[in-house]
């Protein structure tokens, strides 16, 4: 039976997402603000079809948190391709880190593009990553959307515990504003690597926002600490 609905949302999920591409195409030659009001549009899918195939809730929690400072950026943890998404629908539009590969991948990438997305080559040396936190402050400073992040750096399993990278530190450093860090358990519904997807509710938790004028380190400890003991609610 977990098989059959795995399928059902599997096919719903890729479906929408096609469907809205191609329906978006127009908003890549028009102002950025269409194509981002297309990935909202896309969360809010999403979030109706865990619901309808997998009779799954997506439960946001401390929102309030949001509305505590006027400028931040999000340090979110990353079990599944799911936030990805769907942390469109609560944040206003933000704007991501992503891996250059991403860029290229066509019509996909071109959105990702167009959205004002920030890439890295990672696991390099180059000329564009050594400017790489400059790009990010003056792209952050000229622009009134919340940059987001995740600190491990790659999709984890629910309930593993990886060291954050420090380039999210220097980030932090780097802007000089709040960090508001999520929690989340969306790999107990779509676990890394696997094709089977299970019911239950998803959990996003905004905690409260971590203000700026730490030292770098012990603001990565501090993150940690927050997210962590927050996901272990989630088991």
């Amino acid at each position: 039976m977990q098989f059959i609905k795995s399928l059902i949302f599997n096919l719903f999920f890729y479906s929408v997402v096609i469907v809205v591409l191609i329906i978006a195409i127009p908003a890549l030659i028009l102002p950025k603000k269409f194509t981002l009001l297309f990935g909202k549009l896309l969360a809010n899918l999403i979030i109706f079809i865990l619901r309808i195939t997998l009779n799954t809730r997506v439960i946001f929690h401390g929102l309030e948190n949001l509305k505590k400072v006027d400028k931040f950026f999000v340090a979110s943890a990353h079990q599944s391709l799911l936030e990805t998404f769907i942390l469109q629908s609560p944040l206003n539009f933000p704007i991501f880190i992503l891996k250059k590969e991403l860029l290229k991948i066509p019509l996909f990438g071109w959105y990702l593009k167009k959205m004002g997305s920030i890439e890295i080559v990672r696991e390099t040396t180059t000329r564009d990553n050594l400017g790489f936190f400059e790009k990010i402050k003056k792209v952050i400073d000229k622009d009134n959307r919340p940059l987001l992040i995740f600190p491990q750096g790659t999709r984890v399993k629910l309930g593993e515990k990886v060291p954050f990278k420090k380039g999210v530190g220097r980030i932090y450093s780097a802007l000089n504003i709040p960090c508001i860090p999520v929690a989340l358990n969306t790999g107990k519904i779509w676990p890394k690597n696997s094709f089977i997807k299970y019911s239950g509710d998803i959990h996003i938790s905004f905690l409260e926002p971590i203000m700026p004028g730490i030292d770098k380190n012990e603001f990565l400890n501090q993150l940690e600490e927050k997210i962590y003991s927050e996901i272990e609610k989630f088991y």
